[in-house]
């Protein structure tokens, strides 16, 4: 496992007991973002980086009982409380790397990925990755449930211009990558990039 992946584990997995209930009101923005992707009944759904499923709800909702929801996280402890909380029964959840994922290719219509990007060793091939499994012409959200100013605050720090979240670097990152950038929504209430898959 590299050094990425440990520290990912290691971040998350000491904070994944109480993670639901130091950010409890998410929920409604959640819900929002994923009304957003525009799925439909029967789509097929990842969740990458998923973490306690915070977002499996509102997919399943989207894309009623015939659709596919699949939850996908690098931290056992993140997957453990989403069983806990009872959201395993709205997706499937996978111990997986979102860099390598265990699906064959172009089989999703969706991928939702919530707080993901700033934890990607590798931006550029990990997006791509996440363009593999999905069809073209289907989408892409990028969501954090606060803005990025909002979110610097609370960490304590400022935000630099390199800033990946940063729409004239998020654009050109998601284009090399197998995406088209159709919306860009960054306020303290959320941050919204929504893309299509080329193809």
């Amino acid at each position: 496992m590299s050094d990425d992946h440990t520290h990912v584990q290691d971040f998350f997995g000491a904070r994944a007991a109480d993670w639901d209930s130091r950010f409890p009101d998410d929920g409604p923005a959640y819900a929002a973002a994923v009304a957003e992707l525009g799925l439909r009944e029967g789509d097929r759904v990842l969740d990458a980086g998923c973490g306690t499923g915070r977002a499996l709800t509102p997919l399943r909702a989207a894309v009623g009982p015939s659709g596919v929801v699949v939850g996908a996280d690098l931290t056992p402890a993140m997957l453990q409380a989403a069983v806990r909380a009872g959201r395993s029964h709205d997706g499937r959840l996978l111990l997986a790397d979102v860099a390598a994922l265990p699906l064959r290719s172009g089989t999703l219509d969706a991928v939702f990925a919530a707080g993901l990007i700033a934890h990607l060793p590798q931006p550029s091939e990990n997006l791509r990755e996440l363009a593999r499994v999905v069809r073209p012409g289907g989408t892409l959200a990028l969501f954090h449930p606060i803005g990025r100013a909002a979110l610097a605050a609370r960490q304590g720090r400022e935000i630099t211009p390199n800033d990946l979240r940063a729409e004239p670097n998020l654009r050109p990152l998601l284009a090399g990558s197998g995406w088209r950038m159709t919306s860009y929504i960054d306020e303290d209430a959320r941050f919204l990039a929504l893309a299509v898959r080329e193809g």
